[in-house]
């Protein structure tokens, strides 16, 4: 599902979206900062859990080390009992005002952005 947001989207310099949790596979469990490359481009990924969504929060940058920052936010995470990434999902929920639906492997994926 990154993969083909980034690329229908033009490899943008910036882009934030929701994905329902229930509609993809998460091979990317347990990665909270990372880097992810599609085409020549790298991106620097912020991705969490937001009940009932995965949250992305994609910055076109060089690629670099994020080990020590993915390992902060996993710790973070646990540390607040993933309270704030529920609240995040529900805020998701209501304030979501854009849709968009990719295909990812045969499958129709929603994409839900806050604006457009």
């Amino acid at each position: 599902v990154l993969e083909t947001m980034l690329r229908s989207a033009g490899l943008p310099y910036w882009t934030a979206w929701y994905v329902p949790r229930y509609q993809v596979h998460n091979d990317m469990w347990g990665r909270s900062h990372f880097n992810f490359k599609v085409d020549d481009a790298n991106y620097h990924v912020l991705r969490t859990g937001a009940f009932p969504f995965i949250k992305f929060h994609c910055s076109k940058r060089p690629e670099q080390d994020l080990e020590i920052e993915d390992k902060f936010y996993r710790v973070l995470k646990v540390l607040n009992f993933g309270l704030p990434t529920l609240a995040y999902g529900i805020s998701g929920l209501l304030m979501a005002t854009y849709t968009e639906k990719i295909k990812v492997d045969g499958h129709m994926i929603d994409i839900y952005f806050w604006y457009k």
